[in-house]
């Protein structure tokens, strides 16, 4: 059986047709044009049909594309009832674990990746633990590490590092996480390094940023949110100990489900950017 047009791919090749070109598309749609010049080759694979001449005045329809936009021009009033009517609906949630720093950087960053027009809605599920893709405890992961199990799929983004940070040079002594609560690979290097200069401690991560944003110690951050807090500088080079690459990770099933795939790609648009 001939595969079939996702109905999201349709709609896009409509938007970039109706709006000249892949610009036009990507202000109404809010995906990047990477990501539509992506979807429309995959669209003309699967319909093994060439429907934009591509040059220096961007995509214009071919004979086959003006075909697919006329019969397609029904199906988008339908289509758009269709989605009034599922609007009313409950969408699927999509659960994305991740760690402090991260569920604080995609809080911050949502209207890049996420909006109301999604057929998903997100989940947000911060932990230090890594939750049990493979049962099904989350749908996707971010991770500072590949995956290693056979039944996961991962998909890389960028490079974090890290850095000490403070309100200013003069600031002494650091923040860390209270040794009775789990620490992460960035609390443990404070203490294994630190431990003789640590003043004060707390339970939580964003407890450690707040404190440090009041001028109470050097707090070691993800550069990715250091640089975004005005408060602080930063101090000294990057911690190359520190440093690693990220993972999105999910099911390596739960990958060609629709809803899961989109969620990835605007993630990793996001953090790839």
């Amino acid at each position: 059986m001939k595969e079939m047009p996702s109905l999201d791919d349709l709609m896009l090749f409509l938007a970039v047709a109706d709006n000249g070109g892949l610009a036009g598309a990507a202000r109404v749609t809010g995906r990047s044009v990477p990501t539509l010049s992506r979807r429309m080759q995959q669209l003309e694979r699967v319909l093994e049909q060439v429907l934009f001449s591509r040059g220096k005045q961007g995509y214009i329809l071919t004979a086959q594309g003006r075909v697919l936009r006329e019969n397609l021009s029904e199906f988008q009033g339908a289509e758009c009832d269709l989605r009034k009517v599922l609007e009313h609906g409950p969408r699927p949630q999509v659960r994305i674990t991740a760690g402090s720093w991260t569920a604080l950087f995609l809080a911050q960053n949502l209207p890049r990746f996420w909006n109301q027009a999604c057929a998903w809605v997100p989940d947000f599920m911060e932990s230090t633990v890594p939750l049990d893709i493979a049962r099904r405890g989350a749908d996707i992961g971010l991770r500072n590490a590949p995956p290693e199990q056979p039944w996961l799929a991962g998909r890389r983004t960028r490079r974090v590092t890290y850095a000490v940070y403070a309100r200013s040079i003069e600031i002494k002594g650091f923040l860390g996480l209270s040794e009775r609560v789990r620490q992460t690979p960035s609390a443990k290097w404070v203490w294994d390094t630190y431990r003789e200069d640590i003043s004060i401690t707390a339970t939580s991560p964003r407890m450690l940023l707040d404190l440090a944003c009041a001028g109470a110690g050097l707090v070691v951050l993800p550069c990715f949110v250091g640089e975004t807090v005005q408060e602080l500088q930063q101090i000294g080079e990057s911690i190359e100990a520190l440093s690693h690459e990220e993972w999105l990770v999910c099911h390596h099933e739960a990958r060609h489900d629709r809803v899961i795939r989109d969620a990835l790609d605007r993630l990793s648009e996001l953090l790839c950017s």
